[in-house]
C-alpha cells in the first residue's frame, strides 16, 4: 500500500497544512449509493431554497487557497482551487454534477464545507506519493482529457507518484490516469485546509462524514491524517 507523505518543503512552506486522507478497501461503486443520492437533494433543496449557498471566494476557506496558489504563480481566477470551481458551478446550475456514487460522495462533503477534495484509485498508483514542489519536468494528463498533456510549471504544489502528477495546483484537477470509477475498489480521497488552526476541525468532521457516507459500501474504511508534524499515512 503506498505511503502518502509531506515533503518538508512543503512542510515549511506551508506550515499550518492537514490533510485528511480517507481510505476505503473493497468499495461497491456499481450500487445504488441512497444516502449519498440523499446529501446531493439536501444541499441543491438548500440553494433552491436560500437557506445555504456553496463559499465563494470571499469565504476565508476559498481565500486560503487563492493566496496560496498565487504564491507560486497560478492564477486562481483562471485555473481555479476544486472547491471553488465546484462550489460557483453549482450556484449557477443549482445542481451538482452525478458521477458515480464515491466521486459524488466527496463531492457532497467537499462543497458543503468549503474544502478542497478528490481521490485516487490506488490500484493505479504506482509507488508511493509525494505532496511536493513541481520541478518543471512533469507532465500530467487531467481528468477526462486522456489524450491531453499538459506541461507541469516549475513551483506548483503537485501530488505525484513514482509514474507522474497525480493533482496539480494542489486540488486543482486529478489526473485521468487515478481517476475513481464506479469500478474502482480501493481508493484514497482526501480533503485539505493550509489552516488547521481555524479549520482542523471542520475538517475533521468532514473527514468522518465522507467516511459514514462509504462504510455501507465498503469493506474497510479508515481515516489518516497528515501535517509538517506527521507528514506520512500508510494507506
Amino acid at each position: 500500500m503506498p505511503v502518502f507523505h509531506i515533503t518538508p518543503a512543503v512542510a515549511d512552506a506551508f506550515p499550518d497544512t492537514l490533510i485528511a486522507l480517507v481510505t476505503a478497501t473493497g468499495l461497491h461503486g456499481d450500487e445504488p449509493w441512497p444516502r449519498t443520492a440523499a446529501a446531493l437533494e439536501d444541499l441543491e433543496q438548500q440553494l433552491a431554497d436560500g437557506t445555504w449557498h456553496p463559499a465563494d471566494e470571499t469565504d476565508p476557506r476559498i481565500e486560503a487557497w487563492h493566496t496560496a496558489y498565487r504564491s507560486f504563480g497560478t492564477n486562481p481566477r483562471r485555473i481555479r482551487p476544486s472547491v471553488d470551481a465546484l462550489g460557483r458551478r453549482f450556484a449557477k446550475k443549482g445542481t451538482l454534477p452525478r458521477i458515480n456514487p464515491a466521486v459524488d460522495s466527496y463531492n457532497a462533503v467537499s462543497v458543503r464545507h468549503g474544502l478542497p477534495a478528490g481521490a485516487f484509485d490506488l490500484s493505479h498508483v504506482t509507488g508511493d506519493v509525494e505532496v511536493r514542489f513541481a520541478d518543471g519536468t512533469e507532465s500530467f494528463t487531467p481528468l477526462g482529457e486522456p489524450d491531453t498533456v499538459e506541461n507541469v510549471k516549475p513551483g506548483e504544489i503537485i501530488y505525484a507518484d513514482t509514474t507522474g502528477v497525480l493533482t496539480r495546483h494542489w486540488n486543482h484537477r486529478d489526473a485521468h490516469r487515478t481517476r475513481v470509477t464506479e469500478h474502482s475498489a480501493r481508493v484514497a480521497f482526501v480533503l485539505e485546509t493550509l489552516h488547521a488552526g481555524r479549520d482542523g476541525g471542520l475538517l475533521k468532521v468532514a473527514a468522518e462524514e465522507l467516511q459514514d457516507l462509504l462504510a455501507p459500501h465498503t469493506a474497510q474504511t479508515a481515516v489518516h491524517y497528515l501535517s509538517p508534524a506527521q507528514p506520512r499515512a500508510t494507506t
